[in-house]
């Protein structure tokens, strides 16, 4: 039995093949209603959110006090899903240009305009994970991990904010709610990890400008050669990190060899819970086409493993998009 690396105090044990998520977790509060939408494509769940009274709710307290607990993913995979050989989509390659505005294999960065912290509120627990604001239509778009989103199958998220340019508590261009979520049929139906990449369409500021405005927005990238040099980003909570300051790592990616079902790349990784739903970049650097996201590991491996962005989750980005 493979075993997934803790990302909390030591190493979790869950079911075969278990996965960790890459999260943290603290208090609670009251689920606002979401309204699910599958019409507009059968492979893409699009859900509304409210977002009244969000950005309030997250203190700064309240996000210091997250508290990691590597759960989300490995309890999709408790729950029995399991993905399919050959699942993952390859359609034609296709990107969209980037919008202007203790010793460990993670390095340190400075900030980053549209790398942040998400934090979320998910069966009575507050999570946060990482995200990353990508050119769009709407210019509100945020990617992250599926699990960041919903519970793969299960509940969704409520009370989530974007936090870009997070450092030390400090939110140089503020706390960001969301109006919308979109994430594969594939993830809300099955939590299957083929597929563990979600969307978040944010609301405008109250000077009505959008979130690509602000901080600008990464291009994207699907349907990609596999065994490219990636950058990922994210914001790592348990030990050695702390969650305050952003890192990244650096490698070229390989298939993952414990269940290579999912369909996943790895990279040499150590980041911990809070990681989740951090961008990978083509290249070396944060101005590199995002193509995929933070989101599992196993135990005594340091590496991160990331969906690979075919054409199902293109679609869920196409949705989001336009949304």
């Amino acid at each position: 039995m493979t075993r997934t690396r803790s990302l909390a105090s030591g190493f979790l044990s869950l079911s075969a093949a278990a996965v960790l998520a890459l999260t943290t977790a603290g208090g609670a509060t009251a689920a606002p209603a979401v309204a699910e939408d599958r019409k507009k494509d059968p492979s893409v769940v699009s859900i509304t959110v409210d977002s009244t009274g969000v950005a309030e709710y997250w203190t700064a307290e309240k996000m210091r006090n997250a508290i990691p607990g590597d759960v989300l993913a490995g309890k999709a995979l408790e729950r029995g899903n399991r993905s399919k050989d050959s699942t993952v989509e390859k359609g034609k390659s296709s990107q969209v240009q980037a919008t202007k505005g203790k010793p460990t294999i993670a390095q340190s960065e400075a900030p980053v305009s549209h790398v942040g912290k998400v934090f979320f509120t998910l069966g009575g627990s507050n999570y946060v994970c990482s995200g990353n604001a990508v050119s769009s239509i709407n210019g509100s778009t945020v990617s992250t991990a599926g699990h960041c989103l919903n519970e793969g199958p299960g509940a969704y998220a409520t009370n989530f904010i974007f936090v870009p340019a997070y450092e030390n508590g400090a939110a140089p261009y503020g706390k960001w709610t969301a109006r919308a979520y979109l994430a594969p049929t594939q993830w809300v139906a099955s939590g299957d990890m083929a597929y563990d990449t979600g969307f978040a369409v944010m609301n405008r500021d109250s000077s009505k400008r959008t979130l690509t405005d602000v901080v600008g927005g990464s291009g994207v990238a699907f349907n990609e050669a596999r065994g490219l040099t990636y950058k990922s980003f994210g914001y790592p909570a348990a030990s050695p990190f702390n969650g305050e300051t952003l890192k990244s790592c650096t490698g070229t990616a390989t298939n993952d060899p414990h269940n290579p079902q999912f369909g996943t790349q790895g990279i040499a990784c150590d980041m911990t819970g809070g990681s989740s739903g951090g961008p990978w970049f083509i290249g070396s650097g944060s101005a590199g086409l995002q193509n995929s996201v933070n989101s599992y590991g196993y135990n005594r491996s340091a590496v991160m493993y990331g969906p690979y962005w075919g054409s199902v989750i293109q679609k869920t980005y196409a949705i989001a998009s336009a949304s």
